[in-house]
């Protein structure tokens, strides 16, 4: 059975917010025809059907998704997928969304949370408004599009053109206080669809923590209508995992220090849960530093990693600590070791490195010949496979250290996971 079924309206769409889902580890397929939709649904991780109805009329619409709903069966998350824009009919498909669900589930208590935030692409949600670049819509060129104008920018107004569910708003001041706030005031709320707020992709996690506690405590069942990233979010934070277990470990080793690389490893831990042990610079110990992600892995962290941690600051006289002259050849070697050690315990099925001499000391310590090369992730971030060594075909990926913005070394990861996904499963569906 599929874990997570979305319904979206168009091909590009659809395809983008599976891309989404499989860089979490998820099998996602993207379908259209009934008939397909039925030999998929339990075949896949997460199903993606587009229904192609963004350009049609509202009743249409509604009964295109209530058929593709209703074929596909069950599934732990439910999501409709809407433009980034709120073009085309999300509250319809979203009505037939939810009735399919509660004629499926009569007793279970369906709520929506409507998080169209996309941060990645310039969409944020501030006020109830959906903005593009800081713009509200109707100040965009979508309030002139000559098949779906938008008339509004509050997301419930966009909703309640077409929707008979009840709506209320969650401000960001209630979002960025955490999950326990926000818990509280949906909790509160007595609306169907409560629309929230969101500027980064923070506050798409704190909102999946919120609803996931929730969906144990109070057992409220879920649907998400979003644009794509808050729908993988709260599939991380329920706990969805691949039909053939759950995803494979990815062990990272870092060695940089300067800011820029610790405001991506905290961007990690936001987005992935990472668990990072920190590496004594002046005093390097291996076992220590395995011992805590053994600890980590025992708990279920599926991205572990190492990274040096930060000299101490300066003395009261303004004088900061002088490194021994060997110090950065004994971290680095202290980094390797670990690497060659934690690869034998932890059995990863990724590896990440960031810093030239990181990838170079680890590779030769996991006694490897070379680095077969594969993809870009992003400019001067590689992935591929070990080659050679006891460790031949590891899936591998590299960055510089000083190289990205804050999400880099989350897209380094994630592209692992979803790689370690496809290598464990095959790269294709058979369809007999």
């Amino acid at each position: 059975m599929a874990q997570v079924l979305v319904i979206a309206d168009d091909l590009t769409g659809s395809n983008a917010t599976g891309a989404l889902y499989a860089r979490l580890g998820l099998r996602a397929v993207t379908v259209g025809a009934l008939a397909q939709v039925e030999r998929y649904a339990d075949r896949v991780d997460v199903l993606v059907v587009n229904t192609a109805s963004r350009h049609w009329p509202p009743a249409r619409a509604y009964a295109a998704v209530r058929d593709a709903a209703g074929t596909a069966g069950d599934a732990p998350l439910i999501v409709k997928r809407v433009d980034t824009t709120l073009r085309g009919n999300p509250g319809s498909e979203l009505d037939a969304l939810v009735e399919v669900l509660a004629a499926r589930e009569p007793s279970a208590r369906i709520r929506t949370l409507a998080v169209p935030a996309f941060p990645d692409a310039g969409r944020s949600t501030v006020g109830g408004l959906h903005l593009v670049d800081g713009v509200p819509l109707t100040r965009t060129a979508v309030a002139n599009d000559p098949f779906d104008p938008v008339r509004h920018s509050r997301v419930a107004a966009v909703l309640g053109a077409q929707s008979r569910r009840s709506t209320d708003e969650l401000a960001l001041d209630v979002v960025e206080r955490g999950p326990d706030a926000v818990a509280a005031a949906l909790r509160e709320s007595p609306a169907e669809v409560v629309v929230c707020d969101a500027t980064e992709n923070a506050h798409l996690r704190t909102v999946a923590v919120a609803a996931a506690r929730l969906a144990v405590e109070d057992g409220i069942r879920w649907v998400a209508l979003d644009s794509g990233p808050f729908g993988a979010a709260l599939a991380d934070e329920l706990g969805l995992r691949p039909a053939g277990g759950p995803p494979a470990r990815i062990l990272a080793v870092v060695g940089s220090v300067t800011d820029r690389t610790r405001t991506q490893l905290t961007r990690t831990e936001t987005a992935l849960g990472a668990r990072w042990a920190d590496l004594d610079p002046a005093a390097p110990d291996p076992a220590a530093v395995l011992a805590e992600l053994r600890a980590a892995a025992g708990e279920g962290a599926t991205v572990l990693g190492v990274r040096v941690a930060p000299e101490p600051p300066a003395t009261a006289t303004g004088s900061a600590p002088v490194p021994a002259p060997d110090a950065a050849a004994r971290i680095l070697r202290a980094l390797a070791e670990i690497a060659r050690r934690a690869v034998i315990e932890l059995c990863p099925g990724g590896l990440y490195a960031s810093g030239g001499d990181v990838a170079a000391a680890v590779t030769s310590a996991l006694g490897a010949d070379g680095f077969a090369i594969e993809t870009e992730v992003l400019p001067l971030a590689i992935a591929g496979h070990l080659v050679g060594g006891p460790h031949d075909g590891l899936l591998f990926a590299t960055k510089g250290g000083l190289i990205g913005g804050p999400d880099a070394a989350r897209d380094c990861l994630e592209h692992l996971r979803a790689a370690c996904t496809r290598h464990t499963l095959g790269p294709t569906l058979s369809t007999t």
